[in-house]
């Protein structure tokens, strides 16, 4: 007999009901992925690497030039600056970032603060070492956060807290005021910050990223994970990265290296040379605001209406006014129905109750996304 590690565990919602629209035809609005090709120039640096004989494993921690390319990136952005050598690790996506950033932090017994609604990998991970999960509701239809509340959740056991911003599924990002009541938080305390920054470059409202590197006493205290599928078009290549200090990356790396061996080397050969390319990166945002403007315009047709989405690629719609059902009911009828795949967003808490919001991935071709608000106009 199998003795389950992860009792509760279900199927992650968006492959589920991805799998359920595929089987009826449906435009996948739930994947987070983009419908759009990468560009043309990291492709010919990909094919380039691999015709030159760059295939064979990786240094384990990650190509040097593109670590050295990865802290340079942060230094100019947010004016903070991570040793390459012994600061910033690749990993093979966001999500072995991290699992592993947990599996090294994480013993049995430590707490872990988490803000709901939550990626679906936070609390596996953190279970699965003998970690227990410390929920903090995110209020109102803005999502923010209660500082006081998360400060009188604190005890001598809290070992971490999860932040993600831009943050999925709900779009809302942190301010500065945020993260300076977070800093404050964790000041004088072993508390480290795990900080899900994958979607720094889409932000939007004349908003700016909040990274935790742009603040020092935090940025002590922090590892950052991010990717580059999200920002590049490329998630189907899983390379991603870890930045933090020394004494922190050195724990990650003890677990990194009997994980994987290393992460595919022509691409991150490729990823080192494109990343000079700043404006790959810089004018994302405005890309992708369009791209929601777009969506909520063409949405007006129809019942649903939108929390307007500060970041990322994601934005919520209530369909309140439309049926009283549960979310994924609901979800799993528009399917059906109208031939539109989404993820019902109690799917991102530990307790499942009526929201009736649903998440849809904005990052599709003008003709999805037409496409979709015909379908739904009917509803």
């Amino acid at each position: 007999m199998i003795a389950p590690k992860l009792i509760t565990l279900e199927s992650s919602i968006v492959n589920a009901m991805t799998e359920l629209g595929n089987s009826h035809n449906a435009i996948n609005m739930a994947a987070g992925y983009t419908d759009f090709h990468c560009s043309p120039r990291l492709i010919e640096l990909v094919q380039k690497h691999i015709s030159q004989g760059i295939n064979e494993l990786a240094p384990a921690y990650g190509v040097l030039q593109l670590r050295e390319k990865i802290a340079e990136k942060i230094e100019n952005l947010y004016g903070h600056y991570y040793n390459p050598e012994t600061e910033i690790t690749i990993t093979a996506g966001a999500t072995q970032a991290l699992f592993t950033t947990i599996t090294a932090l994480i013993r049995e017994g430590d707490e872990v603060v988490v803000f709901e609604p939550a990626c679906d990998s936070y609390v596996p991970a953190i279970e699965i070492n003998g970690g227990r999960p410390v929920f903090v509701p995110l209020k109102g239809t803005d999502f923010h956060i209660d500082w006081e509340e998360v400060q009188k959740l604190i005890t001598s056991n809290t070992r971490m807290i999860i932040i993600n911003t831009p943050h999925s599924p709900t779009g809302m990002v942190f301010s500065e005021l945020d993260m300076l009541r977070l800093q404050k938080i964790i000041n004088g305390t072993r508390i480290i910050v795990l900080a899900d920054e994958i979607f720094e470059h889409m932000v939007y409202n004349g908003e700016s990223h909040q990274s935790v590197a742009l603040y020092p006493k935090l940025a002590e205290q922090s590892i950052i994970i991010s990717s580059f599928g999200e920002t590049y078009h490329v998630s189907g290549w899983q390379i991603g990265y870890c930045a933090g200090p020394a004494n922190i990356m050195a724990e990650l790396r003890k677990v990194q290296q009997v994980m994987m061996q290393s992460v595919s080397s022509p691409f991150q050969w490729a990823l080192s040379e494109f990343l000079d390319f700043k404006e790959e990166y810089l004018h994302l945002s405005e890309f992708y605001v369009k791209k929601r403007d777009r969506f909520t315009e063409l949405m007006r047709a129809t019942r649903f209406k939108p929390i307007l989405s500060r970041g990322s690629f994601y934005q919520l719609f209530s369909y309140e006014e439309i049926s009283d059902e549960n979310d994924k009911d609901f979800a799993i009828r528009l399917i059906k129905e109208s031939g539109v795949t989404t993820v019902p967003i109690s799917a991102f808490y530990h307790e499942k109750s009526k929201k009736y919001l649903l998440r849809f991935n904005f990052a599709r071709t003008d003709e999805h996304l037409q496409m979709v608000a015909e379908r739904l106009s009917k509803w």
